[in-house]
């Protein structure tokens, strides 16, 4: 199954504090065992939403607004995507990961839908219309 990990952010990520030489040396560390164990496929941190938009959506109108966004519960302050056997095993590697930020902090896991969980109004020209995508979308990584 593949998950998405989530870091939520803190007021110090907010703040736009950088993580100590001493985090980025565990952090690096613990992305290593997740390359080795075969489970990241992926990982980024996130600048403060100082730095990013909102689009809101309401019909056919689209609006933007800009950052800072005031509630630090609902942000992310980066994130990985790795593909476990069970939710249980992505429980048992996010509790290795050292403490993200300098104080308390957050991590929520959610599994990534698959195909197979859009039933038949995913029909067969829009899984190959996926699959298209997909396949360019790493050419792009790759590139």
């Amino acid at each position: 199954m593949k998950v998405i990990v989530m870091i939520k952010a803190t007021p110090d990520s907010e703040a736009g504090i950088m993580p100590s030489e001493q985090l980025l040396t565990e952090m690096g560390q613990y992305n290593e065992d997740l390359v080795n164990a075969g489970i990241m496929l992926a990982g980024e941190g996130l600048h403060p939403s100082s730095k990013g938009v909102r689009v809101m959506f309401s019909g056919t109108n689209r609006s933007v607004t800009d950052g800072p966004f005031t509630e630090t519960k609902e942000l992310i302050a980066g994130f990985w995507i790795w593909q476990v056997e069970s939710m249980e095993e992505a429980i048992a590697w996010v509790k290795r990961c050292p403490n993200p930020m300098p104080g308390d902090s957050e991590i929520e896991i959610r599994p990534v839908f698959t195909a197979d969980d859009f039933g038949e109004e995913f029909t067969p020209e829009l899984r190959a219309q996926e699959a298209r995508v997909q396949a360019a979308a790493e050419q792009l990584q790759n590139s």
